[in-house]
Protein backbone atom coordinates (compact mmCIF):
# COMPACT_ATOMS: atom_id res chain seq x y z
CA UNK A 1 0.00 0.00 0.00
CA UNK A 2 1.52 3.32 -0.84
CA UNK A 3 0.33 6.97 -1.83
CA UNK A 4 -0.34 5.99 -5.36
CA UNK A 5 -2.79 3.21 -4.14
CA UNK A 6 -4.46 6.08 -1.90
CA UNK A 7 -4.95 8.08 -4.69
CA UNK A 8 -6.58 5.43 -7.01
CA UNK A 9 -9.06 4.28 -4.64
CA UNK A 10 -10.03 8.38 -4.24
CA UNK A 11 -9.83 8.54 -7.79
CA UNK A 12 -7.79 12.07 -7.21
CA UNK A 13 -4.18 12.96 -7.18
CA UNK A 14 -2.59 13.28 -4.38
CA UNK A 15 -2.35 17.10 -3.90
CA UNK A 16 -6.49 16.40 -3.74
CA UNK A 17 -6.51 14.07 -0.94
CA UNK A 18 -8.34 14.81 2.02
CA UNK A 19 -8.44 12.77 5.08
CA UNK A 20 -11.84 10.59 4.90
CA UNK A 21 -9.67 9.27 1.78
CA UNK A 22 -6.93 8.58 3.20
CA UNK A 23 -8.60 6.95 6.18
CA UNK A 24 -10.92 5.04 3.75
CA UNK A 25 -8.10 3.63 2.01
CA UNK A 26 -6.54 2.33 4.65
CA UNK A 27 -9.82 0.74 5.92
CA UNK A 28 -10.09 -1.16 2.81
CA UNK A 29 -6.83 -2.69 3.30
CA UNK A 30 -5.90 -5.27 6.02
CA UNK A 31 -4.77 -3.37 9.09
CA UNK A 32 -1.51 -5.03 9.40
CA UNK A 33 -0.54 -4.19 6.53
CA UNK A 34 -1.75 -0.37 6.52
CA UNK A 35 -0.04 -0.24 10.03
CA UNK A 36 2.89 -1.30 8.27
CA UNK A 37 2.58 1.23 5.61
CA UNK A 38 1.44 4.29 7.38
CA UNK A 39 5.00 5.80 8.20
CA UNK A 40 5.79 6.04 4.26
CA UNK A 41 2.39 6.84 3.27
CA UNK A 42 2.67 10.11 5.57
CA UNK A 43 5.98 10.61 4.10
CA UNK A 44 4.47 10.54 0.71
CA UNK A 45 2.10 12.84 1.80
CA UNK A 46 4.21 15.22 3.08
CA UNK A 47 6.60 15.45 0.33
CA UNK A 48 3.34 15.59 -2.32
CA UNK A 49 2.58 19.06 -0.13
CA UNK A 50 -0.20 17.32 1.69
CA UNK A 51 0.87 16.66 5.30
CA UNK A 52 -2.82 16.50 6.68
CA UNK A 53 -2.03 16.86 10.67
CA UNK A 54 -0.34 15.59 13.58
CA UNK A 55 -3.68 14.23 15.26
CA UNK A 56 -5.21 12.73 11.97
CA UNK A 57 -1.75 10.43 11.79
CA UNK A 58 -2.14 9.60 15.51
CA UNK A 59 -5.56 8.52 15.56
CA UNK A 60 -4.85 6.64 12.52
CA UNK A 61 -2.37 4.28 14.41
CA UNK A 62 -4.43 4.22 17.30
CA UNK A 63 -7.28 3.12 15.45
CA UNK A 64 -5.60 0.75 13.15
CA UNK A 65 -3.63 -0.79 16.11
CA UNK A 66 -6.79 -1.18 17.86
CA UNK A 67 -8.30 -3.00 15.12
CA UNK A 68 -4.88 -5.70 14.73
CA UNK A 69 -5.60 -6.50 18.72
CA UNK A 70 -9.25 -6.94 18.35
CA UNK A 71 -10.58 -4.69 21.10
CA UNK A 72 -11.89 -1.95 18.49
CA UNK A 73 -15.58 -2.08 17.78
CA UNK A 74 -17.44 -1.08 14.60
CA UNK A 75 -18.61 2.15 16.39
CA UNK A 76 -15.02 3.24 16.90
CA UNK A 77 -14.12 2.51 13.76
CA UNK A 78 -17.45 4.54 11.94
CA UNK A 79 -16.44 7.47 14.61
CA UNK A 80 -12.94 7.83 13.46
CA UNK A 81 -13.85 7.96 9.85
CA UNK A 82 -16.61 10.49 10.41
CA UNK A 83 -14.03 12.68 11.98
CA UNK A 84 -12.63 13.21 8.77
CA UNK A 85 -14.96 16.15 8.62
CA UNK A 86 -16.34 15.08 5.43
CA UNK A 87 -17.84 11.45 6.70
CA UNK A 88 -21.96 11.71 6.36
CA UNK A 89 -22.52 10.14 10.08
CA UNK A 90 -23.88 6.84 9.92
CA UNK A 91 -27.16 8.11 11.62
CA UNK A 92 -28.49 11.83 12.16
CA UNK A 93 -30.59 13.35 15.10
CA UNK A 94 -33.55 12.71 13.29
CA UNK A 95 -32.76 9.55 12.38
CA UNK A 96 -31.69 9.45 8.74
CA UNK A 97 -29.59 6.47 7.75
CA UNK A 98 -27.90 6.37 4.53
CA UNK A 99 -28.10 3.38 2.78
CA UNK A 100 -25.14 0.97 2.43
CA UNK A 101 -22.34 1.61 -0.39
CA UNK A 102 -23.57 -1.22 -2.33
CA UNK A 103 -27.20 -0.52 -2.01
CA UNK A 104 -27.28 3.24 -3.01
CA UNK A 105 -29.47 3.81 -6.21
CA UNK A 106 -28.51 6.49 -8.52
CA UNK A 107 -30.52 9.16 -6.29
CA UNK A 108 -28.60 8.12 -3.04
CA UNK A 109 -25.51 8.11 -4.72
CA UNK A 110 -25.58 11.35 -6.41
CA UNK A 111 -26.70 13.19 -3.10
CA UNK A 112 -24.14 11.36 -1.04
CA UNK A 113 -21.66 12.82 -3.82
CA UNK A 114 -22.66 16.37 -3.55
CA UNK A 115 -22.84 16.01 0.41
CA UNK A 116 -19.14 14.89 0.52
CA UNK A 117 -18.48 17.67 -1.17
CA UNK A 118 -19.95 19.96 0.52
CA UNK A 119 -18.23 18.75 3.76
CA UNK A 120 -15.09 19.45 1.70
CA UNK A 121 -16.03 23.04 1.32
CA UNK A 122 -16.84 23.56 4.87
CA UNK A 123 -13.35 21.80 6.24
CA UNK A 124 -11.87 24.00 3.46
CA UNK A 125 -13.65 26.86 4.73
CA UNK A 126 -12.66 26.25 8.58
CA UNK A 127 -16.74 25.42 9.89
CA UNK A 128 -15.56 22.07 10.20
CA UNK A 129 -12.27 21.54 12.26
CA UNK A 130 -11.30 17.40 11.71
CA UNK A 131 -9.24 17.40 14.56
CA UNK A 132 -11.49 18.58 16.80
CA UNK A 133 -14.02 15.96 16.02
CA UNK A 134 -11.06 14.06 16.31
CA UNK A 135 -10.04 14.44 19.70
CA UNK A 136 -13.89 14.29 20.57
CA UNK A 137 -14.51 17.96 21.57
CA UNK A 138 -18.41 17.43 22.20
CA UNK A 139 -18.93 20.89 21.00
CA UNK A 140 -17.66 20.13 17.45
CA UNK A 141 -19.52 17.21 17.33
CA UNK A 142 -22.84 18.48 17.96
CA UNK A 143 -21.95 21.17 15.53
CA UNK A 144 -21.05 18.63 12.87
CA UNK A 145 -24.40 16.92 13.21
CA UNK A 146 -26.98 19.70 13.16
CA UNK A 147 -24.86 20.67 10.32
CA UNK A 148 -25.20 17.67 8.10
CA UNK A 149 -29.03 17.72 9.38
CA UNK A 150 -29.56 21.07 8.13
CA UNK A 151 -28.06 19.98 4.50
CA UNK A 152 -30.13 16.78 4.51
CA UNK A 153 -33.90 18.61 4.94
CA UNK A 154 -32.44 22.26 2.86
CA UNK A 155 -34.01 22.32 -0.57
CA UNK A 156 -31.46 22.17 -3.17
CA UNK A 157 -31.66 24.84 -6.07
CA UNK A 158 -33.46 21.90 -8.14
CA UNK A 159 -36.49 21.87 -5.73
CA UNK A 160 -35.20 18.67 -4.01
CA UNK A 161 -34.81 17.83 -0.70
CA UNK A 162 -32.09 15.30 0.21
CA UNK A 163 -33.71 13.49 3.03
CA UNK A 164 -36.80 13.00 1.46
CA UNK A 165 -35.63 11.84 -1.75
CA UNK A 166 -33.47 9.07 -1.10
CA UNK A 167 -35.67 7.79 0.93
CA UNK A 168 -38.40 8.07 -1.55
CA UNK A 169 -36.04 5.98 -3.36
CA UNK A 170 -35.70 3.55 -1.02
CA UNK A 171 -39.03 3.14 -0.76
CA UNK A 172 -39.83 2.41 -4.27
CA UNK A 173 -36.83 -0.26 -4.05
CA UNK A 174 -38.61 -1.69 -0.96
CA UNK A 175 -42.09 -2.01 -3.26
CA UNK A 176 -40.10 -3.11 -6.30
CA UNK A 177 -38.93 -6.15 -3.97
CA UNK A 178 -41.64 -6.57 -2.14
CA UNK A 179 -44.01 -6.94 -5.35
CA UNK A 180 -40.83 -9.28 -6.80
CA UNK A 181 -41.04 -11.70 -3.68
CA UNK A 182 -44.90 -11.36 -3.66
CA UNK A 183 -45.02 -12.57 -7.62
CA UNK A 184 -42.91 -15.33 -7.21
CA UNK A 185 -44.52 -16.47 -4.22
CA UNK A 186 -47.75 -16.46 -6.42
CA UNK A 187 -46.53 -18.26 -9.34
CA UNK A 188 -45.15 -21.17 -6.59
CA UNK A 189 -49.01 -21.29 -5.34
CA UNK A 190 -50.19 -21.71 -8.36
CA UNK A 191 -47.89 -24.28 -9.50
CA UNK A 192 -48.18 -26.35 -6.47
CA UNK A 193 -51.73 -26.22 -6.24
CA UNK A 194 -52.19 -27.63 -9.74
CA UNK A 195 -50.23 -30.43 -8.95
CA UNK A 196 -53.31 -31.39 -6.21
CA UNK A 197 -54.70 -34.79 -6.70
CA UNK A 198 -58.04 -33.88 -5.90
CA UNK A 199 -58.86 -30.45 -6.16
CA UNK A 200 -60.92 -28.91 -2.98
CA UNK A 201 -64.87 -27.72 -3.82
CA UNK A 202 -66.49 -25.03 -2.36
CA UNK A 203 -68.42 -26.51 1.17
CA UNK A 204 -71.53 -23.86 0.34
CA UNK A 205 -73.21 -24.49 3.91
CA UNK A 206 -70.23 -24.31 5.99
CA UNK A 207 -69.26 -20.72 3.75
CA UNK A 208 -72.79 -19.30 4.26
CA UNK A 209 -72.43 -20.19 8.00
CA UNK A 210 -68.95 -18.58 8.17
CA UNK A 211 -70.31 -15.75 6.11
CA UNK A 212 -72.94 -15.05 8.26
CA UNK A 213 -71.14 -15.27 11.46
CA UNK A 214 -68.65 -13.05 9.24
CA UNK A 215 -71.00 -10.36 9.44
CA UNK A 216 -72.28 -9.85 13.02
CA UNK A 217 -68.30 -9.66 13.97
CA UNK A 218 -67.84 -7.03 11.46
CA UNK A 219 -70.98 -3.99 13.16
CA UNK A 220 -69.12 -4.49 16.57
CA UNK A 221 -66.43 -2.58 17.63
CA UNK A 222 -63.81 -4.22 19.43
CA UNK A 223 -61.77 -7.55 18.64
CA UNK A 224 -62.08 -9.72 16.52
CA UNK A 225 -64.10 -7.02 14.51
CA UNK A 226 -61.90 -4.47 14.25
CA UNK A 227 -58.49 -5.91 13.25
CA UNK A 228 -60.53 -8.15 10.14
CA UNK A 229 -62.32 -4.74 9.54
CA UNK A 230 -58.55 -3.79 9.39
CA UNK A 231 -57.51 -6.54 7.54
CA UNK A 232 -59.84 -6.75 4.13
CA UNK A 233 -59.77 -2.50 4.07
CA UNK A 234 -63.62 -2.80 2.60
CA UNK A 235 -63.45 0.67 0.81
CA UNK A 236 -66.04 3.48 2.03
CA UNK A 237 -66.39 0.75 4.50
CA UNK A 238 -69.04 -1.33 2.44
CA UNK A 239 -69.07 -4.99 3.41
CA UNK A 240 -69.62 -6.74 0.11
CA UNK A 241 -72.71 -8.37 0.00
CA UNK A 242 -71.58 -11.94 -2.15
CA UNK A 243 -70.89 -14.63 0.80
CA UNK A 244 -67.81 -15.57 -0.79
CA UNK A 245 -66.60 -12.20 -1.65
CA UNK A 246 -66.58 -11.08 1.69
CA UNK A 247 -65.23 -14.22 3.57
CA UNK A 248 -62.54 -14.49 0.78
CA UNK A 249 -61.48 -10.66 1.34
CA UNK A 250 -61.85 -10.96 4.71
CA UNK A 251 -58.87 -14.25 5.05
CA UNK A 252 -56.84 -12.04 2.20
CA UNK A 253 -56.70 -9.86 4.08
CA UNK A 254 -55.18 -11.81 7.40
CA UNK A 255 -52.03 -12.51 4.85
CA UNK A 256 -51.75 -8.68 3.67
CA UNK A 257 -53.62 -6.12 5.93
CA UNK A 258 -54.50 -3.51 3.99
CA UNK A 259 -55.15 -0.98 6.57
CA UNK A 260 -54.84 -0.13 10.40
CA UNK A 261 -57.08 0.20 13.19
CA UNK A 262 -59.42 2.73 13.53
CA UNK A 263 -57.89 5.57 15.29
CA UNK A 264 -60.22 5.91 18.56
CA UNK A 265 -58.74 2.38 18.95
CA UNK A 266 -55.43 3.06 18.32
CA UNK A 267 -56.04 5.77 20.70
CA UNK A 268 -57.40 4.06 23.59
CA UNK A 269 -54.15 2.20 24.80
CA UNK A 270 -50.39 4.26 25.45
CA UNK A 271 -48.70 0.99 24.54
CA UNK A 272 -49.39 -1.74 22.08
CA UNK A 273 -53.01 -3.38 22.25
CA UNK A 274 -53.50 -6.51 21.87
CA UNK A 275 -55.19 -5.69 18.41
CA UNK A 276 -52.18 -3.79 17.30
CA UNK A 277 -49.82 -6.50 18.47
CA UNK A 278 -52.05 -8.96 16.05
CA UNK A 279 -51.57 -7.12 13.18
CA UNK A 280 -47.80 -6.55 13.63
CA UNK A 281 -47.41 -10.02 13.99
CA UNK A 282 -49.43 -10.98 10.62
CA UNK A 283 -47.39 -8.16 9.00
CA UNK A 284 -44.19 -9.66 10.11
CA UNK A 285 -45.22 -12.99 8.20
CA UNK A 286 -42.50 -13.52 5.19
CA UNK A 287 -44.43 -14.43 1.70
CA UNK A 288 -42.23 -17.85 2.23
CA UNK A 289 -44.03 -18.47 5.49
CA UNK A 290 -47.42 -18.19 3.96
CA UNK A 291 -46.71 -20.08 0.97
CA UNK A 292 -44.80 -23.00 2.99
CA UNK A 293 -48.16 -23.48 5.59
CA UNK A 294 -50.73 -22.90 3.25
CA UNK A 295 -49.00 -25.38 0.67
CA UNK A 296 -48.63 -27.98 3.26
CA UNK A 297 -52.01 -27.89 4.70
CA UNK A 298 -53.73 -27.56 0.86
CA UNK A 299 -51.81 -31.00 0.22
CA UNK A 300 -52.60 -32.54 4.18
CA UNK A 301 -56.26 -31.74 3.10
CA UNK A 302 -59.39 -31.25 6.14
CA UNK A 303 -58.83 -33.07 9.01
CA UNK A 304 -54.90 -32.30 9.64
CA UNK A 305 -53.90 -30.02 12.63
CA UNK A 306 -53.17 -26.67 11.70
CA UNK A 307 -52.24 -25.46 15.43
CA UNK A 308 -49.09 -23.10 15.72
CA UNK A 309 -46.68 -25.49 16.60
CA UNK A 310 -47.48 -27.54 13.94
CA UNK A 311 -47.46 -24.36 11.35
CA UNK A 312 -44.29 -23.93 12.40
CA UNK A 313 -43.02 -27.34 11.84
CA UNK A 314 -44.20 -27.50 8.50
CA UNK A 315 -43.03 -24.45 7.11
CA UNK A 316 -39.36 -25.72 9.04
CA UNK A 317 -39.68 -29.07 6.93
CA UNK A 318 -40.88 -27.39 3.99
CA UNK A 319 -39.15 -28.38 0.47
CA UNK A 320 -41.24 -25.43 -1.25
CA UNK A 321 -38.95 -22.90 0.26
CA UNK A 322 -35.80 -21.86 1.09
CA UNK A 323 -35.91 -21.87 5.02
CA UNK A 324 -33.26 -22.59 7.89
CA UNK A 325 -35.04 -22.71 11.12
CA UNK A 326 -32.49 -24.98 12.92
CA UNK A 327 -32.05 -22.53 16.08
CA UNK A 328 -35.04 -22.91 18.32
CA UNK A 329 -35.94 -19.41 18.74
CA UNK A 330 -36.78 -18.95 14.86
CA UNK A 331 -39.17 -21.98 15.24
CA UNK A 332 -40.69 -20.23 18.63
CA UNK A 333 -41.25 -16.68 16.66
CA UNK A 334 -42.90 -18.64 13.31
CA UNK A 335 -45.32 -20.26 16.17
CA UNK A 336 -45.80 -17.39 18.06
CA UNK A 337 -46.65 -15.58 14.72
CA UNK A 338 -49.08 -17.84 13.61
CA UNK A 339 -50.87 -17.69 16.89
CA UNK A 340 -52.58 -14.55 15.96
CA UNK A 341 -53.56 -15.91 12.62
CA UNK A 342 -55.08 -19.23 13.38
CA UNK A 343 -56.80 -17.28 16.48
CA UNK A 344 -58.14 -15.43 13.65
CA UNK A 345 -58.79 -18.51 11.32
CA UNK A 346 -60.69 -19.88 14.41
CA UNK A 347 -63.52 -16.47 14.30
CA UNK A 348 -63.56 -17.75 10.23
CA UNK A 349 -64.11 -21.57 10.25
CA UNK A 350 -60.93 -22.40 8.96
CA UNK A 351 -59.74 -24.51 11.68
CA UNK A 352 -62.39 -25.94 14.51
CA UNK A 353 -61.85 -25.34 17.81
CA UNK A 354 -58.96 -28.16 18.42
CA UNK A 355 -57.35 -26.26 15.61
CA UNK A 356 -58.06 -29.20 12.98
CA UNK A 357 -58.12 -27.93 9.25
CA UNK A 358 -61.75 -27.69 8.06
CA UNK A 359 -63.25 -28.36 4.35
CA UNK A 360 -63.68 -24.68 4.02
CA UNK A 361 -60.63 -23.74 5.43
CA UNK A 362 -58.88 -26.64 2.41
CA UNK A 363 -60.86 -24.52 0.05
CA UNK A 364 -60.31 -20.98 1.40
CA UNK A 365 -57.07 -20.99 2.47
CA UNK A 366 -55.03 -21.00 -1.32
CA UNK A 367 -57.89 -19.47 -2.88
CA UNK A 368 -57.45 -16.53 -0.06
CA UNK A 369 -53.67 -16.39 -0.47
CA UNK A 370 -54.09 -16.45 -4.44
CA UNK A 371 -56.42 -13.28 -3.94
CA UNK A 372 -53.57 -11.92 -1.22
CA UNK A 373 -51.13 -11.44 -3.82
CA UNK A 374 -52.33 -11.65 -7.11
CA UNK A 375 -52.03 -8.14 -8.98
CA UNK A 376 -55.27 -5.71 -8.72
CA UNK A 377 -57.11 -4.66 -11.57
Amino acid sequence: MDLDFVSAHAERPATALTRRDVARALLAVPSGVALVALPDLRREMMAAGNPLSVTFWDTARSTLSAIESGTATVGDVQRWLEASGTEPILLTPSYFVWPEEDERGPIAEEMYARFVAYLEQHVEGGEIDPDELASGNPAARAAYEELQERWLNTTLPDGRVPMLVVSDEQDEELFAAWDEEESYALAELRRILAELPKQPEVPEPELRHAAARLREMLVFPGYPGNVLRACAGFPGGLIPEDDRELWLTVVAGIAGPISDLDEEVAEEHEELSHEEAVLAALCAIHHADWLAAVAALARLGPGVLASPERIAQLIAESEDITVDMDDPDDLDTTETLFTHVTGLWSYLGIVDEDDVLTPLGWWGLPAALERAWSPED
